[in-house]
């Protein structure tokens, strides 16, 4: 079985933090990049049993309802599992009845919406259009149209005010949602804020936001269960699950990238090449190496941590044979229990750190 992503790079509105590769909505540069996906998924797929499907962007939400139903009789051509999950991306201001409906209709299971935040400044710096009632009226609709598997985004760290950010969890709340994905800002090169002036924000104040995210979520009975997700129990992303477990996907789409038995398979980025059926950017195998440093990066993202089991019978040997975790074991960074080695949830917030710290022997 394989995880499928399908991505659209068209959007309505470009959000500040996006970067350039987005593209504005074009009636006839949809048309015309609906073809090119179809002779791609036609010319890559092979038939194989596909237990995730995932549509990016972009904003697919940002096609009208013809090129939607388009998008939908292409993906048709995918055996699905009988429990496969089906997630479209989507944002509030362009997210009507209609194509709600039209979601149903066509197995959309689960819908991830761009939020961010409900504070009125907040939305205005990161270029952000929808209000409070227009997302508390979508996330009824949904619900009303058979989709209650909802995720909504929240950014923090925009600003020092921390006050911001309780209003918005408190109001996040209200939704009854099984899942919310909470990042920090950060500012990438290539963006329109990074053209802009903006206050330094404390590292310990930015931490306070998160630990308060975080306790907050998980009093309302929400499981943390990535460093950046959390989810009522039954409703963790499997389709982001593929990514943390190292697993094997197929990505279609312009900049699209694929990881197929130790192979990552990246698209063009060129709209110009793409369009003329020209998908492929590079294919590089990746060594045995490359592939448990890639186990150890994503599987420790996961609260739960990395399988102890499965990583021998998948590279045939043991984790702590490979890399030297006896001090940060020593030193409590890292916990291993249950035959799982995770990274200590008080330290969870620095994993990128405490994985410099980690060696092969």
């Amino acid at each position: 079985m394989i995880s499928v992503y399908i991505h659209i790079p068209f959007c309505t509105n470009i959000c500040s933090y996006c970067d350039f590769s987005k593209m504005y909505y074009n009636k006839e540069n949809v048309s015309k990049y609906l073809i090119s996906l179809e002779k791609e998924i036609k010319q890559r797929y092979n038939n194989e049993l596909v237990k995730t499907i995932y549509i990016g962007g972009g904003t697919p939400s940002s096609l009208n309802i013809k090129e939607l139903e388009k998008l939908f009789e292409i993906i048709k051509i995918f055996k699905l599992t009988d429990d496969c999950e089906f997630t479209i991306e989507a944002n509030v201001e362009n997210l009507t009845l209609e194509k709600i409906k039209l979601f149903s209709a066509n197995s959309i299971t689960r819908v991830s919406l761009g939020v961010q935040t409900f504070n009125s400044d907040n939305l205005k710096y990161l270029n952000r259009k929808h209000t409070k009632e227009e997302v508390y009226n979508v996330v009824n609709l949904l619900k009303q149209n058979n989709i209650t598997n909802i995720n909504i985004d929240l950014i923090y760290g925009i600003d020092s005010d921390i006050e911001k950010v309780q209003k918005d969890i408190d109001y996040f709340l209200e939704l009854d949602i099984p899942h919310i994905s909470c990042y920090s800002l950060i500012i990438e090169d290539h963006t329109i804020l990074n053209n802009m002036n903006r206050l330094y924000i404390n590292e310990d104040i930015e931490y306070e936001m998160y630990k308060y995210i975080e306790k907050s979520l998980e009093d309302n009975n929400y499981i943390h269960y990535e460093i950046s997700n959390y989810a009522k129990d039954g409703y963790y992303s499997k389709h982001n699950l593929t990514y943390w477990n190292n697993q094997d996907y197929i990505g279609f789409g312009l900049g699209s990238v694929s990881y197929i038995n130790g192979n990552r398979i990246t698209n063009t980025k060129s709209i110009t090449k793409y369009l003329d059926n020209k998908y492929m950017l590079s294919n590089i195998h990746e060594d045995i190496k490359e592939q448990q440093d890639n186990e150890l990066m994503l599987g420790f993202r996961k609260l739960k941590g990395i399988n102890l089991t499965k990583f021998k019978n998948k590279y045939n040997d043991d984790l702590e044979n490979i890399y030297d975790v006896e001090k940060l074991l020593k030193d409590n960074y890292l916990i291993k229990e249950n035959n799982f080695l995770r990274i200590n949830k008080e330290y969870i917030y620095i994993s990128d750190e405490i994985l410099l710290e980690i060696n092969r022997k």
